[in-house]
């Protein structure tokens, strides 16, 4: 079989398991997990053909027509490079180890048959979106996924936390997806093609006559798409979701999609020396807040999913200094164990019995319930405080060299400006990386008090799970800037030594000081037993954590947090801790700005509805009923009435009659 034809089935078999799992759900359950796991698994092994057949040579380019579209044809195309190859891969190993994992998460959950089959399509569309040669095409995969993150986001509907999330996010994505739109419209319309190839080829010979205003536009659809300033605000509430979705989400797809759209298409952007300043900025700002809110969160999950924000940062950092190689470096081992975090957090979840790390803290020996999810944890958590030799630190270190070598003038790819505030963000940012890392470690792990519940071991397939994706977070870095440089343009991915060293010394020290920290507040802290909130019965995974979500819900939104006088981020963060733990107050500033408004507007429409125009509606229908109630009136049945009306009639019109004539 060909590589093309391979490729065609690798996002076309998650679509038919998605439609088979949804077709026996309920009339054969027994197929459900089989059928969530086996064509996601053989959709990785043919993505991993394909990259290998493909190997960082020439792309793989094929493509079909469509009915006619008019000038600007829609074509189903394929255009597999070295980039596409290995994210296709980092999608099917994400995935499946989350199919895998969910089958004994949700194995009591009534909907997982929906569930799986909604992973399922997830995946597809962001394989479609991967490997698309046709922008038109790319953009339906890239639709597809804002549609399951809503069902999956709101898997727990019966909260009000989780219908919040899930509409939230799909609000937040579309309005960015708005002016993402336009830019392609207003990109294809320069280079007469939705193709990919004759896109690039446009922007080669400079035939692009508004760069900056298309890179602007589709600037906005990946701000929102990969959670970054200002469109990121939904990623944190996202977490109102099952953890493997959380694990999926920002793992290898959604998020990823518009830090992996950028590289496919840097030189549209490359093309715009302001839209390479606005791409900085809007990395750095991202950087820098998200690893401050993610110091003072309590919810476990809400920690890792500001720390995707900020390493979507670095990613989107990379890209704004003209290095793809680097940013999908850094995407590739930020996936592996960023989904090791996530999964990790969920079998912590259902030991503790909550989210909060303020209540773990209280919790004695939850290491020791959970033996798998400690190692792999702390493996993941070193991987990302870009601790070596762990994969974090050298696709970490490639993005801050990449950042060096702009700033120094070594490369002109970007403006040097790009360059010195990715540089400075991204190591104030390594600093506060390794802070929330040993931050949550400490919190989650270290805890003194009553012992932990006792839930048992937990199922294989999730434990299996934990240790498949911790290998990959030793060892990919190394393996990568040595093994794969053919798949990243060529360019060479060794961190330099400058970089290596400021980036591992900051993080150091941000390890250090917030353990110093800790240790401070735990001595002056009065510990107290968290008591009936870790006293949680025996139960499925994912019932834990629904009834974890309904039970901590200051943490999706609110701004009561607990206080917890042990936990070191309120020392290193100061006064500044109230305003990081809601996000700077953005979400009141949207609802100031946005929400109020809309409010505002539709409550005048509906006033409006009802008081003006409904009246004029009523009143048009008022008329014809009095009329009628006139004439039912006068149909009495009485035949004697209605032959002294007749006559009263005759003798009216013979009266008429004679004075029209006599003025006549």
């Amino acid at each position: 079989m060909t590589t093309t034809n391979l490729a065609v089935l690798v996002p076309l078999l998650p679509f038919l398991g998605a439609a088979a799992g949804l077709l026996l759900g309920r009339t054969a359950p027994g197929f459900v997990r089989p059928l969530a796991v086996l064509p996601t698994l053989a959709s990785l092994v043919l993505a991993t053909v394909v990259a290998l057949r493909q190997g960082g040579d020439q792309a793989i380019d094929a493509a079909t027509g469509l009915t006619p579209t008019g000038s600007v044809p829609i074509e189903l195309a394929l255009h597999i490079d070295g980039f596409a190859a290995l994210v296709a891969v980092l999608v099917g190993v994400v995935a499946t180890c989350v199919q895998t994992y969910s089958t004994g998460y949700l194995r009591e959950d009534p909907r997982y048959p929906s569930y799986a089959a909604l992973v399922s399509l997830f995946t597809s569309a962001m394989l479609l979106v991967v490997y698309s040669g046709d922008l038109m095409v790319l953009l339906v995969g890239w639709e597809i996924m804002g549609i399951c993150s809503y069902f999956l986001v709101g898997h727990y509907w019966e909260t009000p936390e989780a219908r919040a999330a899930s509409i939230k996010a799909f609000l937040v994505t579309k309005l960015g997806d708005v002016p993402f739109l336009i830019g392609l419209f207003a990109l294809a319309t320069d280079a007469g093609s939705f193709r990919i190839t004759k896109v690039l080829g446009t922007v080669a010979s400079g035939g692009l006559d508004h760069p900056t205003l298309i890179a602007l536009l589709l600037l906005a659809g990946v701000a929102g798409k990969s959670a970054q300033f200002p469109l990121h605000t939904w990623l944190p509430d996202a977490m109102a979701g099952p953890t493997p979705v959380s694990a999926l989400i920002h793992a290898a797809t959604m998020v990823a999609a518009g830090v992996y759209f950028i590289a496919r298409l840097l030189p549209v952007f490359a093309a715009s020396q302001a839209a390479m300043i606005v791409l900085a900025v809007m990395a750095a700002v991202t950087m820098l807040g998200s690893g401050l809110a993610a110091l003072a969160q309590d919810d476990i999950k809400r920690v890792l999913a500001y720390s995707t924000i900020g390493q979507l940062g670095y990613m989107t950092g990379a890209l704004a200094v003209a290095d793809r190689g680097a940013a999908v470096f850094h995407l590739l081992s930020h996936g592996a164990f960023k989904a090791l975090l996530f999964l990790a957090a969920g079998v912590i979840i259902h030991a503790a019995g909550t989210n909060s790390l303020a209540a773990m803290s209280r919790m004695g020996h939850l290491r020791a319930r959970v033996p798998d999810a400690y190692w792999t944890m702390t493996v993941a958590l070193l991987a990302l405080a870009a601790i070596p030799p762990f994969s974090g630190f050298f696709s970490k270190e490639s993005v801050l060299g990449a950042a060096e070598h702009v700033a120094t003038g070594h490369t002109e790819q970007a403006p040097g400006a790009a360059g010195w505030t990715v540089l400075i963000a991204g190591l104030i940012t390594a600093l506060l990386t390794a802070a929330y890392a040993m931050r949550l470690w400490l919190l989650a792990f270290r805890g003194r008090g009553a012992d932990a519940p006792d839930h048992g071991r937990q199922p294989l397939t999730m434990t299996v799970v934990l240790w498949m994706l911790a290998a990959p977070s030793l060892a990919v870095g190394a393996l990568a800037y040595r093994v794969l440089p053919d798949w990243f343009d060529g360019r060479d991915l060794t961190p330099t030594l400058t970089t290596s060293v400021l980036g591992t010394g900051v993080a150091l020290i941000g390890g250090i000081v917030t353990y110093a920290a800790w240790r401070h507040t735990t001595a002056l802290a009065a510990r107290v037993p968290l008591g009936a909130v870790a006293a949680h019965p025996e139960g499925d995974a994912a019932q834990v954590e629904a009834e974890a979500i309904a039970s901590h819900a200051p943490v999706y939104g609110g701004v009561a947090y607990a206080p917890d006088p042990a936990d070191p981020g309120r020392l290193l963060l100061g006064p500044l801790h109230r305003h990081a733990a809601v996000g700077f107050h953005l979400d009141a500033v949207y609802r100031a700005l946005f929400v109020r408004p809309v409010q505002a507007g539709a409550s005048l429409v509906r006033f409006l509805d009802r008081e003006v125009v409904d009246t004029y509606v009523r009143g048009a229908g008022a008329l014809p009923r009095w009329l009628g109630i006139a004439v039912r009136r006068a149909q009495t049945g009485n035949v004697q009435t209605y032959v002294s009306a007749l006559l009263a009639g005759t003798v009216v019109l013979a009266v008429a009659a004679v004075l029209v004539a006599t003025g006549a």
